[in-house]
């Protein structure tokens, strides 16, 4: 009796020796983390796309004022070439001209900062100019602010614009020494050359 009943014993133990050990495995494969969902990129919201106001081949001649800062007055023409950058977030302007003080090249950065709710602007030339400034856009009405020094003064700039067609806008800068009494500096017109241009954002690459 005592062999069987060792080995039933045995038996019995090795058995829930096995159950113990597959109830343990199927813990581990509840307990078991599912891979991380593939993270999407982002797509541009409305506010980012309203700057395709901006993309095309844009032809614009103007004049700069008289001004307290010694800049030499005179017409300009200028022919701007924006386009949007890889992803659909940003309009890259690459600008052509002539003004008062010779040949004028220039690249200018559109943008929306979704962090701060406010649109953008990263600007150089070949004089040396490096300008940011924040921008609203009201219906037709966009304006930008700055904040600088010119000549070794400081300053306030204001630059507006008004968009009277999808193929042409006003514009012009103002300047001030305290944000309240206004200069005005320069203003001119744009034309947009080649009114069937995309100028919605490019789609995502998958």
């Amino acid at each position: 009796m005592k062999p069987t009943r060792l080995t039933i014993l045995i038996s019995a133990l090795l058995a829930l020796a096995v159950a113990v050990q597959a109830q343990e495995k199927k813990g581990e494969k509840k307990a078991e983390k599912k891979p991380a969902a593939k993270m999407e990129m982002p797509k541009p919201g409305p506010e980012v796309k309203k700057l395709a106001t901006f993309v095309g081949t844009w032809t614009s001649e103007g004049e700069v004022k008289e001004n307290a800062f010694g800049m030499p007055a005179g017409k300009f023409t200028s022919t701007d070439k924006c386009e949007w950058f890889s992803g659909g977030y940003q309009v890259v302007c690459h600008s052509t001209g002539k003004g008062p003080m010779g040949a004028v090249h220039g690249m200018g950065i559109l943008a929306y900062n979704t962090e701060e709710k406010a649109y953008t602007y990263y600007g150089i030339d070949n004089m040396g100019m490096a300008e940011q400034s924040k921008g609203t856009v009201d219906g037709n009405n966009w304006v930008y602010t700055n904040e600088g020094k010119m000549g070794g003064k400081p300053y306030h700039g204001r630059y507006s614009m008004t968009v009277s067609s999808p193929d042409s806008y006003t514009f012009k800068y103002e300047t001030s020494d305290d944000g309240q009494k206004w200069s005005l500096m320069m203003e001119g017109k744009s034309t947009k050359a080649g009114g069937g241009e995309k100028k919605t954002a490019p789609a995502e690459k998958k």
